[in-house]
C-alpha cells in the first residue's frame, strides 16, 4: 500500500487498540514488516497444502489450528510446520493465550519468525488487528492549508502563504463553524474512496494570525468550535485577483482535484479587497450540499435559458 508498512515490534508496543500482544518466540524477527491489513488463518497450510499461503500477512493460530497441531502425529506436525516456515512468514499470532507446542516455538526461534500471543478470542482479535492495520497502513499525505467543517462539509482552504487562509478560517469560526487543522493538514485515504484530514498533534486547535501570533481556538471559542478530524469533501483555493484572467462566472463545469487518487470538487476563489470570503465559502459549502442532493443551480439556469431560447418564435428578436 504505497510502500507503507509496520514492523512486528510496532504491534507489540501498540496500546491504543487493546491488542494485548506478548512475545513467545522469534525475538530476532521483530523487525519483519507487515504491509497488508488482511490476515490469514493457515489451516490447510498446517496440513501441508501451502498453495494459497500469503506469508506477508499475519498468520493467526486459534483453537482449531493449535488443537490440530497437538492431535496429529508429532513427526507429521513437525514436518508440515518446517515446510510452512520455509516461507518468509512475517509473524504467527496465537489467540486465547493458547500454548503452542514446544517444537513450534523452537522452530520459530531458529527461523527468526516471531510468535506472539493475545488473550482475545480469534474473532475479536481479527477485528481489532484489522482495524489497527487499516488505520496505520493507509496512504497519507500532508498539504499546506486550513481544513474547516462548514455546515458538515469538509472544506480544505488552500492558497499561497499570506493570502489570508487563516483569517478566512477565523471568520468562519466566529460564524459558528469548526476548525480541524490550520497551516498543515494531514490527510489519510480511507477505503473505498474517502479522504480524512486532521491536524498534527502539537498544532491541534492552534491557529496563526499574522499580527496576533498563535491563538488557541478551543480556549477562545470552546469545544464547539473545533473537531479532531473531518472527511475532506472539497478544496477551495484562494488566488490573487488578476484583472487579465477570465474567472468562471457560471459554474456549469465542475472542476476537480486529485488527492491520493481520489477526486474532489475544486473551486478557485479570486481574492481582492471588499470580497467577503467567509460568506463565499459558506455559500460554496451550501451549494456543495445541494449538488450532493442532485440539484445543480448553474446547470438548472443553463437549461432554463436554453429552453427559453428554443421557445422564442423565429423573427421575435428585438430590433
Amino acid at each position: 500500500m504505497d510502500g507503507i508498512s509496520l514492523s512486528i515490534q510496532d504491534l507489540l508496543t501498540e496500546n491504543e487498540y487493546g491488542l494485548g500482544l506478548s512475545l513467545l518466540a522469534g525475538k530476532r524477527g521483530l523487525s519483519h514488516r507487515v504491509s497488508s491489513s488482511r490476515i490469514q488463518k493457515p489451516g490447510l497450510a498446517l496440513a501441508g497444502y501451502t498453495e494459497h499461503l500469503h506469508p506477508d500477512r499475519l498468520q493467526v493460530l486459534g483453537n482449531t489450528e493449535i488443537s490440530y497441531i497437538q492431535q496429529i502425529d508429532n513427526r507429521i506436525a513437525a514436518e508440515n510446520l518446517a515446510a510452512l516456515c520455509t516461507f518468509p512468514i512475517s509473524c504467527f499470532i496465537v489467540t486465547k493465550n493458547l500454548s503452542p507446542p514446544q517444537f513450534l516455538l523452537d522452530l520459530a526461534d531458529s527461523r527468526d519468525i516471531p510468535i506472539l500471543a493475545t488473550p482475545h478470542q480469534s474473532s475479536t482479535f481479527i477485528s481489532l488487528i484489522t482495524k489497527f492495520l487499516e488505520e496505520r497502513l493507509l496512504p497519507t499525505t500532508h498539504l499546506h492549508g486550513v481544513l474547516m467543517d462548514v455546515l458538515g462539509v469538509g472544506v480544505l482552504i488552500s492558497g499561497k502563504s499570506g493570502i489570508g487562509k487563516s483569517e478566512c478560517a477565523l471568520d468562519l469560526v466566529i460564524r459558528g463553524h469548526r476548525l480541524v487543522a490550520d497551516d498543515m493538514v494531514f490527510i489519510k485515504k480511507k477505503m473505498p474512496a474517502v479522504l480524512v484530514g486532521h491536524a498534527e498533534e502539537s498544532l491541534q486547535y492552534l491557529m496563526e494570525i499574522r499580527g496576533l501570533g498563535i491563538i488557541n481556538i478551543k480556549d477562545l471559542y470552546g469545544v464547539s468550535a473545533i473537531r479532531d478530524k473531518k472527511i475532506v469533501d472539497m478544496q477551495l483555493e484562494l488566488v490573487e485577483w488578476d484583472e487579465s484572467h477570465e474567472y468562471d462566472r457560471l459554474g456549469v463545469d465542475d472542476r476537480t482535484v486529485t488527492i491520493l487518487g481520489i477526486e474532489i470538487p475544486h473551486i478557485i476563489i479570486p481574492v481582492r479587497p471588499g470580497r467577503n470570503l467567509g460568506s463565499i465559502i459558506e455559500v460554496a459549502a451550501r451549494n456543495n450540499l445541494l449538488k450532493g442532493m442532485g440539484y445543480h443551480s448553474a446547470r438548472d439556469f443553463q437549461e432554463r435559458l436554453l429552453a427559453r431560447i428554443e421557445a422564442r418564435p423565429l423573427g421575435d428578436e428585438v430590433e
